[in-house]
């Protein structure tokens, strides 16, 4: 199982404090660091080649697809994966409609077809073969000549028709707000042999869970309005985001990240909680956990 950990993108985190951040993941030789689309945010994926010499894998995890045109998106990731020296891992997602209608004002149709139809184009391209589709949602007539190895391509799929159309197109999933149990169960039997199972978690070594349970319960309180969440919530049985979060005692922590690699997660990206002490400890324990 690959660690890495989430970078906060919001427009209050400046570039120098996200490139110590993955100056950091890097010096504790995890496996990658990510970052996502955050409301008033830098960019996901542009700011990547800002971390330079940082982890060998930097992904985004997502980045939204109603309002990039395929096209668009695989010329950014091309050029940011010749920029970081191939180290891109590109996750995309339809979001929310809360977010693509009720914010930005876009369709937000047909959410599984239009990913569907987004992959057919976007993975061709990123192949550097020339497209010519004609569809629901894209007509295109296209081909991207550029020097860049095409990056894996993950999708936040979380229901079933996601995951069927994950199954057939990308190479695999970024899941939140599950336990090991919806991993297991849920989620590696739709996606089959050999596809990537990314899942973010928050995470924190701590003398007192309780309270971190609670104020992500209180900061994360939207995710139980958000119809995709709530479904996938319910499939673990779960109140609410907190009960997806890994607290306490160093070895309570390491005990239940690994019960995530037992139920078959392949990329586990952990959110550290707390202050700026609580978070460096966090991550600390960890490189443990890939020894």
């Amino acid at each position: 199982m690959r660690i890495g950990t989430h970078l906060i993108t919001a427009g209050t985190a400046g570039f120098d404090q996200l490139r110590d951040e993955a100056a950091a993941v890097a010096a504790r030789e995890l496996d990658s660091a990510w970052t996502n689309q955050q409301p008033g945010g830098w960019d996901p994926l542009t700011i990547l080649p800002l971390f330079g010499d940082g982890p060998a894998e930097l992904g985004t995890a997502v980045v939204p697809t109603y309002p990039r045109h395929p096209v668009a998106l695989a010329t950014e990731a091309l050029t940011v994966q010749k920029m970081t020296g191939g180290r891109l891992t590109l996750g995309i997602g339809p979001g929310h409609e809360a977010v693509i209608s009720g914010w930005w004002g876009l369709p937000y149709t047909a959410p599984a077809r239009h990913t569907r139809e987004y992959l057919e184009v976007l993975r061709p391209l990123l192949r550097g073969e020339h497209v010519k589709y004609s569809g629901e949602f894209f007509t295109v007539d296209d081909q991207l000549a550029l020097p860049a190895t095409p990056p894996p391509v993950l999708v936040a799929a979380l229901g079933p028709r996601m995951l069927e159309v994950t199954r057939d197109l990308a190479d695999g999933t970024i899941a939140v707000w599950v336990r090991p149990d919806t991993v297991a169960d849920y989620l590696v039997p739709r996606l089959g042999d050999g596809a990537r199972v990314a899942v973010m978690v928050m995470v924190s070594v701590t003398t007192d869970p309780d309270a971190t349970r609670t104020e992500v319960a209180q900061r994360y309180n939207v995710a139980n309005e958000l119809p995709a969440y709530r479904a996938m919530l319910d499939r673990g049985g779960l109140d609410g985001p907190a009960d997806t979060v890994v607290a306490g005692d160093e070895t309570t922590v390491l005990r239940e990240l690994a019960r995530f690699r037992d139920a078959g997660v392949t990329d586990l990206v952990v959110t550290p909680l707390g202050d700026h002490t609580a978070r460096e400890r966090t991550l600390d324990a960890l490189t443990q956990l890939q020894r």
